[in-house]
């Protein structure tokens, strides 16, 4: 039997000496699986829900820009304490990566309880800032009702997911992941349809769904499965590496939260061409995301192998990681934008068959086909200088796409263009972030090009 010791050498060699495109591959397959089952999920979430009617479909849509603020903060605190954590393990730290482990998930679990007690507190004015309106506001606080009483385990479950990967043992946290998605759709069926309780069985079902899976990606951490543990006594006592672990994962919370407040100014926006445009860009986001799942997965494949890499001083594997993992993704965005564009009416009656949902929705997914295509270079570049550690470089990356171009050209657009505008201005937007982030892609090359490297 492998000694401690011994599982720890053998991790470091497979992660600095494997082939990169093999260990890219196998870093990224369980990732994309999981994130694929999250994404079909949401899917039969959003079909399960269409069939009760416009204003419930357009109630997933208001609550997925809370749970993106529940995603934003658990990213920070996973992607954070990972990021740190896996350049600890490639300097042989293990005790020191360990600390940061529990640090990121208890910060999480207790960031997720206070995220709980102030949507309890302020249900009614955050159901407005979300884009409710009148007609979906009641469905929506149905619905974010058990969210809400689920967010510890939902920010805590995210985190222990991207511990997981960090640590090179994505596997596992896929099986958390795919087991609780899973579940959530059984449960959405038998809750919405068996028990009659309509968007308040979607709501129990993801609930239920994310304790299940909070124990069972607990259990990883505490069953030896894992070169680091979970333990409270091994939290962080001093406020360096708990701030440590916030300025890390920062762009990670700002890339996720300027995603929420982008699906926030979007649901106000359509909302002004009633029920049938909130649904549509709804249904859009959530269609749209299917093949970003894949590449995001991809990118987080790349993300444990550059820290890890980049701890260990071997620099040319950063690189060869990121230029592959930038081909991948491209290549899948490519395959996918075809045929998502061709089925495109049939994919959105698919979720709702509304005729003047799938007449506004059908022309922003076409858009959409079009501009995804320009993301991956702005993906990987924020990536590349987080798991760097380059904290203010990937802060203004993450920033661009969803915040800095994004909600001006939104509010320009839909002044000037009306629904056309709310159309067009994401892809727009990517197109403008793709430009900025080609000057960035050449900083951070250079980065990996000097012998010491700048964190800043």
């Amino acid at each position: 039997m492998e000694t401690e010791q011994e599982k720890q050498n053998k991790q470091f060699l497979q992660m600095t000496t494997e082939p990169v495109e093999h260990l890219l591959l196998r870093l990224s397959i369980p990732t994309i699986i999981s994130m694929m089952i999250t994404n079909i999920y949401n899917l039969a979430d959003t079909a399960f829900v269409g069939t009760l009617g416009t204003s419930q479909s357009g109630a997933t849509g208001v609550v997925f820009g809370y749970m993106a603020i529940l995603q934003a903060v658990a990213f920070m605190c996973g992607q954070g304490a990972g990021s740190i954590m896996s350049r600890m393990l490639g300097q042989k730290d293990v005790k020191e990566a360990t600390k940061y482990t529990s640090t990121g998930f208890f910060l999480s679990f207790f960031l997720g309880l206070l995220m709980m007690a102030g949507t309890f507190w302020f249900m009614d004015p955050i159901l407005r800032v979300l884009g409710s309106t009148s007609t979906i506001a009641p469905y929506a606080k149905t619905y974010i009702l058990y969210i809400a009483l689920a967010a510890p385990f939902f920010t805590s479950c995210l985190t222990m997911n991207n511990l997981l990967r960090y640590e090179g043992k994505a596997k596992l946290g896929t099986v958390g992941m795919m087991i609780g998605a899973l579940l959530n759709i059984g449960l959405d069926a038998l809750f919405i349809f068996g028990f009659k309780l309509g968007i308040a069985g979607a709501g129990i079902a993801t609930a239920v769904s994310q304790v299940f899976s909070f124990v069972i990606l607990l259990g990883m951490f505490l069953t030896g499965r894992t070169q680091t543990r979970i333990s409270i006594r091994l939290v962080a006592r001093e406020i360096g590496p708990i701030a440590n672990v916030m300025a890390t994962g920062f762009p990670s919370l700002l890339r996720q939260g300027l995603n929420s407040i982008a699906t926030m100014l979007l649901n106000n926006a359509a909302g002004v061409y009633h029920d049938e445009a909130v649904a549509a860009m709804s249904i859009v986001s959530r269609i749209s995301f299917f093949p970003m799942a894949i590449a995001i997965g991809i990118g987080q494949g790349f993300q444990p192998i550059s820290s890890f890499n980049f701890g260990a001083g071997k620099k040319d594997r950063v690189k060869k990681a990121f230029f592959t993992a930038l081909l991948g993704e491209e290549l899948v965005l490519l395959l996918l934008a075809i045929p998502m564009y061709v089925f495109a009416p049939f994919l959105i009656q698919l979720l709702r068959d509304d005729k003047e949902v799938i007449t506004l929705g059908v022309r922003a997914l076409h858009l959409m086909c079009l501009g995804q295509l320009f993301i991956p270079l702005t993906m990987m570049v924020e990536m590349g200088f987080q798991s760097m550690g380059a904290k203010l470089l990937a802060s203004f990356g993450s920033s661009l796409r969803s915040g800095l171009v994004f909600i001006p050209t939104l509010l320009v657009l839909a002044n000037l263009r009306g629904m056309a505008g709310i159309q067009e201005a994401q892809p727009i937007s990517i197109i403008i972030s793709f430009t900025i982030c080609l000057f960035l892609c050449k900083i951070y090359l250079k980065r990996l090009d000097e012998p010491q490297i700048s964190t800043v």
